[in-house]
C-alpha cells in the first residue's frame, strides 16, 4: 500500500515537471507560409522614394480559438530587394546600399527578428499589437495594426530605422545634407498567409 502511495506520488511529481510551464491558454500555433506571404517595405528621401520587398524566413502566428494572442517572425535580410527601379537605373548599387553597414549590415545581421508582445483586440478580426523588433543586434518596442480574415493576416508597420543605429542620411545626425536628405522612418507593409 505504501509502495502504491509512493508510485502515485511520483507519477505526479513527473507529471507535473513534464508539463511545466505549458500554458493551455497559449492556444493554437499557424505557421505562415513564408513563399506566399510578402513584405514590402518603402522608404522615403527628400527627392523622393524607394520601395521593394524583402522575405520572410518564418513566422508563427498564436491564436486561443479565432482570436490573435501572439507572433513571432524570423526576416531574411539578405533578400532586400528594390522593386522600383530596373537593372541599370541603379537597382544592384541601391540593393548593395541596403545590404551595406550604411544600412542594415546584413552580413554580419542576416536576419531580422519580430515577438509580439502585447496583443489587444480592437474589434472584429482587428488588433493592436506592440512588438519588439531586433534589427542589427538592437531590439525596441514598436505598435502596429494587425487585421485577421480567415487564412490571411496584415500589418503595417512605420519603423524609426535610427533606433537601430542606421543614421545613413538622417538630418537628426549632421545637417548638411539638404536634398540627399533620407527620412528616419520607413514602411513596412505585411500580408500573411497560414
Amino acid at each position: 500500500m505504501k509502495k502504491n502511495i509512493l508510485s502515485a506520488v511520483f507519477a505526479i511529481v513527473i507529471a507535473t515537471a513534464a508539463t511545466a510551464g505549458v500554458n493551455p491558454i497559449d492556444g493554437e500555433k499557424k505557421e505562415v507560409n513564408a513563399e506566399t506571404s510578402t513584405v514590402t517595405w518603402k522608404g522615403y528621401k527628400f527627392a523622393g522614394s524607394h520601395y521593394g520587398k524583402i522575405n520572410l524566413k518564418s513566422g508563427t502566428l498564436l491564436f486561443d480559438g479565432d482570436k490573435l494572442t501572439g507572433g513571432e517572425f524570423l526576416i531574411d535580410m539578405a533578400t532586400i530587394s528594390v522593386e522600383d527601379l530596373k537593372a541599370g537605373e541603379g537597382k544592384e548599387k541601391l540593393e548593395g546600399h541596403l545590404n551595406s553597414d550604411d544600412f542594415f549590415g546584413v552580413e554580419a545581421h542576416n536576419t531580422s527578428k519580430l515577438i509580439f508582445t502585447t496583443v489587444k483586440a480592437t474589434g472584429k478580426n482587428s488588433y493592436e499589437v506592440t512588438g519588439d523588433l531586433t534589427i542589427k543586434g538592437k531590439t525596441a518596442p514598436v505598435s502596429f495594426d494587425v487585421s485577421v480574415y480567415g487564412s490571411k493576416a496584415t500589418a503595417n508597420l512605420k519603423v524609426d530605422r535610427t533606433v537601430y543605429d542606421i543614421h545613413y542620411g538622417s538630418t537628426n545626425f549632421t545637417d548638411t545634407l539638404k536634398d540627399k536628405a533620407i527620412y528616419d522612418e520607413f514602411d513596412l507593409v505585411v500580408d500573411l498567409q497560414f
